[in-house]
């Protein structure tokens, strides 16, 4: 009988996992699926008006992606949807259906897709199919509200525990007034997306923060932010318990060139980042042992991990 320690069960653990990234490079307006460590990149799709936000249906075999629009300050942004292997691609959320789409959460269990619209400032969500779109936060709705990047949303996230949506509003470049918000998944009866009575501002005054993942095993929020050193081009965390505004983020990465899309994978202990300066880089979830696995390849903006 073969006994193992615990260093090499942990280690045949992680032999035995077959992670896949997916991520999306906006200048080629490209989808890509590549091995997690960045060999072996595939095309999944060409042609998308540039791409933002990026999630994977593993059990239904299918990829989800934001396009901004050709012109990403008009009201033509799109959702398309295709299989793994780039099949079958169709509009879910046809172009005019919303107006900026940036980063894109996948809520398997309730059947829903949620994502935040810059132009538009708002937080949006529909079925999987596309029907029943809804604004769940609108922060302006005039041109010269349109025009305040303060109230534009980027970053989105889901805290199934405590029934919680997160955006991000960050403000113009490095103006360091950037902000993550939180509030409930379902707007609170006889309230709408303009006027609700429930959102918390989690943090403000920061750089320029962009996109969010969180960690539910540990009750972590992480996010990218693009703005200058030495709190911006960074990824950073803080605990999602603590009361808003309260805690003090924690810089995790460093010396990214404007940071964008995150990706967790909590049981292999890792993130994966990239940048716009075409750089996919991993480290650990405390941000050690930080390694670029791919450099000058296009604009990167989202990023998805999933186990296949």
């Amino acid at each position: 009988m073969t006994v193992l320690h615990a260093t090499q069960t942990k280690a045949a653990s992680s032999a035995t996992r077959s992670g896949r990234l997916f991520l999306l490079d906006l200048s080629g307006g490209r989808v890509l699926a590549m091995n997690p460590d960045g060999s072996q990149p595939r095309v999944i799709a060409v042609d998308c008006p540039h791409p933002d936000g990026i999630v994977v249906d593993v059990a239904a075999g299918h990829v989800y992606w934001t396009n901004m629009g050709v012109v990403p300050s008009r009201n033509d942004g799109s959702i398309e949807r295709a299989d793994l292997d780039g099949g079958n691609r169709t509009f879910i959320v046809p172009p005019g259906g919303t107006f900026t789409p940036k980063q894109l959460h996948l809520d398997k269990a309730n059947g829903k897709l949620y994502w935040s619209d810059r132009e538009g400032m708002r937080v949006m969500r529909a079925n999987l199919d596309g029907s029943q779109i809804e604004a769940l936060v609108q922060t302006g709705e005039s041109e010269d509200d349109r025009h305040d990047q303060s109230r534009w949303c980027v970053g989105i996230a889901i805290d199934h525990k405590r029934k919680q949506i997160y955006w991000t509003q960050k403000g113009a470049d490095n103006a360091e007034v950037g902000r993550i918000l939180r509030a409930g998944i379902d707007i609170p009866k006889g309230e709408t997306a303009a006027e609700r009575s429930d959102i918390e501002v989690f943090f403000n005054g920061l750089p320029e923060p962009i996109d969010l993942e969180i960690d539910l095993e540990h009750r972590l929020l992480y996010w990218t932010d693009r703005g200058n050193p030495p709190r911006g081009n960074t990824v950073n965390r803080a605990a999602i318990d603590a009361k808003p505004a309260q805690d003090v983020p924690q810089i995790v990465v460093s010396d990214l060139m404007e940071g964008i899309g995150i990706a967790l994978d909590v049981p292999g202990d890792r993130m994966f980042v990239t940048d716009f300066a075409g750089s996919l880089y991993t480290a650990k979830l405390d941000g050690t042992d930080k390694q670029m696995l791919l450099a000058a390849q296009g604009n990167l903006t989202g990023v998805a991990y999933v186990e296949i």
